[in-house]
């Protein structure tokens, strides 16, 4: 019995120290222990159990339900495939035939993505199944026969074992030491007070108020304002998004700040809210704020993480991690309103900031290198494409948003010249075609805003604005029918809207008084 326990611990031992293996799970009775690697051409998971087997039908029991432990285990590590060796240690083998339960592996899964291979050591062929284990796991065991082996012997390999895997598990545990939260509070209180101040100066959700204090603009950074990459971070729009962000700040930053140490946190942390804000102002032409680039930048640092040590990660945050995720990219997707290209861009630029910094005690001097060179060009291509490429495409909302800010700024004639170019390129979108209408009507080109209002009630039939407006042009040109007939359309699309009525009024004295 005691030579089967020394055996069992023996070859525990070797997969530890020569084999490249980790012990992931021990058991109270010490009698069954999981072990794992990441190395290739291995088995992933090894399990073994030290029993003195009676009858085969139990271990076939055994085997198909620690397949299924595989199984769910794969899963919650987002594994495509998983192959396992199950290892029995046993005085003797089972009273029945047993050889034909081990001569295929166990699949596990709706597609059999799981495979479990069993082999079975006893006394009496021991040296069979040390050699089927040593090359499944590329691994020499060697096992002196010739040492007396009593409890004692058992004992003391018993604690060599569990000596090293505690000393692997305080290792990992420092991993999530390398600092306490500090900037984490600092910008939590910095959202609080800029939150504050919006509030008592118009409002948060008020689009003057967050332009004033630095949201994110596409036209206004074209212009010279590069510091809105960095100010948004620190504006909210509304209570709401104020507290979702705060709450996820101090989880997601304090758990990173943890990780990474308090300079490197700050670092990521700007760092990934500057590359959202870049990406938001080459992909979205929408006003923006709010640190969701940031925070997405702290999910990336976390696969930084996970990459660097992917058995630890899955084993701790990396299934919730990845989920949320998942999560918060598709409900960006589903719902309007929410800057889906900031979140991305943050996730990507928390990466890459990690990957330039790296984890405390970490150099990798050349994959340091890697990231940095990586993190130059993503930046470069954005910025060529946001300063350069943008400003002379024939995107539609790069268009609108721009005319919009020469309306604004009385600059009718510029507008009106932006709008042109985007017709004769061939633009089809209603949106240009109603501000085009607008700028020739403060230039006195009705019968060119006539034209393009008939294209956009064509194609945009429920926009209420462009039927009122094409009323008016009738007006000026006295076509006084067609005139009341846009104006009705407006009132049954806005019923409520009383210009709309007001018109229909006077069009009806114009022609009373004809």
């Amino acid at each position: 019995m005691f030579k089967q326990d020394y055996l069992f611990w023996k070859i525990i031992q070797g997969l530890q120290e020569e084999g490249g293996y980790r012990i992931l799970q021990l058991s109270k009775s010490n009698n069954e222990i999981w072990l794992e690697t990441m190395q290739k051409n291995k088995p992933r998971i090894i399990r073994i159990l030290r029993h003195d087997l009676d009858w085969s039908n139990w271990m076939q029991r055994d085997m198909e339900l620690t397949a299924q432990r595989l199984e769910q285990l794969r899963k919650r590590l987002f594994a495509r495939k998983l192959e396992a060796l199950n290892i029995y240690i046993t005085t003797y083998p089972p009273v029945d035939d047993w050889r034909f339960r081990l001569e295929q592996p166990l699949h596990a899964g709706a597609k059999g993505l799981t495979t479990l291979r069993t082999v079975l050591i006893n006394s009496e062929h021991k040296e069979t199944g040390l050699r089927e284990i040593s090359t499944l796991v590329h691994t020499e065991f060697t096992i002196d026969d010739s040492i007396y082996i009593d409890l004692e012997t058992v004992e003391n390999i018993k604690h060599e074992v569990i000596t090293v895997a505690n000393k692997r598990i305080s290792s990992e545990k420092q991993i999530f030491q390398n600092g306490k939260p500090f900037f984490t509070y600092i910008l939590i209180a910095i959202q609080l007070v800029m939150f504050a101040i919006l509030e008592f100066n118009g409002g948060s959700t008020n689009t003057e108020t967050l332009l004033k204090y630095g949201a994110k603009e596409n036209f206004r950074i074209l212009n010279g304002e590069w510091w809105r990459f960095f100010t948004p971070m620190i504006l909210h729009i509304g209570f709401l998004h104020l507290l979702m962000n705060t709450f996820a700040l101090y989880y997601l930053g304090s758990e990173v700040e943890r990780l990474y140490g308090k300079i490197r946190f700050l670092w990521i942390y700007v760092f990934a809210g500057f590359i959202g804000s870049l990406a938001s102002f080459v992909f979205n032409a929408n006003i923006s704020a709010g640190a969701s680039g940031a925070i997405f930048g702290c999910f990336g640092a976390l696969l930084f993480f996970g990459a660097a040590y992917p058995s630890l990660f899955f084993r701790t945050m990396g299934p919730n991690v990845i989920g949320i995720i998942i999560i918060n990219l598709v409900l960006g997707f589903m719902i309007p309103g929410i800057d889906n290209s900031g979140h991305i861009g943050g996730l990507v630029g928390g990466f890459l900031a990690a990957s330039i910094v790296h984890l405390p005690k970490r150099k990798e001097f050349a994959k340091r290198v890697g990231g940095l060179v990586v993190t130059l060009a993503t930046v470069g291509t954005l910025i060529y494409v946001g300063y350069v490429i943008q400003p002379h495409s024939d995107n539609p909302r790069f268009v609108v948003q721009t005319a919009q800010e020469y309306i604004q700024a009385n600059e009718i004639h510029k507008a009106y010249e932006m709008l042109k170019s985007a017709e004769e390129n061939g633009t089809d979108t209603p949106e240009v075609y109603f501000y085009l209408s607008y700028t020739e009507i403060k230039l006195g080109k009705l019968e060119d805003a006539r034209d393009h209002l008939q294209i956009v009630t064509q194609k945009a039939p429920d926009i209420s604005e462009a039927h009122y407006n094409l009323a008016l042009i009738y007006v000026q040109l006295q076509e006084f029918e067609n005139a009341k007939n846009a104006a009705e359309q407006a009132v049954e699309i806005d019923p409520e809207n009383e210009n709309y009525q007001d018109l229909i009024n006077e069009i009806n004295n114009m022609e009373d008084s004809m």
